[in-house]
C-alpha cells in the first residue's frame, strides 16, 4: 500500500490529495482506491458499487469490464499458441 494511503488509514481521515490517480470521491473508503480494495472484506463489489465509487455510470463500468475481459482472453489465447 502506498505511503499516502497508509497515512490516511492511520489517521482515519479521507485523503485530501485529489490529484492522486488513486483518489475517488467516496468518503467511506477514505477517498482511496487502495483503501477500498484492502478493506472490502464483504466480497466482490457490484458494478453499481464500483460506478458509485468512481463517479461514473454503470454502463461505463460494464464497458471497461468487458474490454478488460477481452484483453485477458486474448493474452490467454496468445500463451496457448506457444
Amino acid at each position: 500500500m502506498r505511503e499516502c494511503a497508509k497515512r490516511c488509514e492511520e489517521l482515519n481521515t479521507s485523503c485530501p490529495c485529489q490529484e492522486c490517480r488513486l483518489w475517488i470521491d467516496h468518503d467511506e473508503d477514505l477517498n482511496c482506491t487502495l483503501h477500498a480494495v484492502e478493506n472490502n472484506h464483504t466480497g466482490e463489489l457490484t458494478l453499481r458499487e464500483v460506478a458509485d465509487r468512481m463517479g461514473i455510470s454503470f454502463v461505463r463500468v460494464k464497458q471497461i469490464q468487458d474490454k478488460a475481459a477481452r484483453k485477458v482472453v486474448k493474452l490467454l489465447n496468445k500463451d496457448k499458441a506457444y
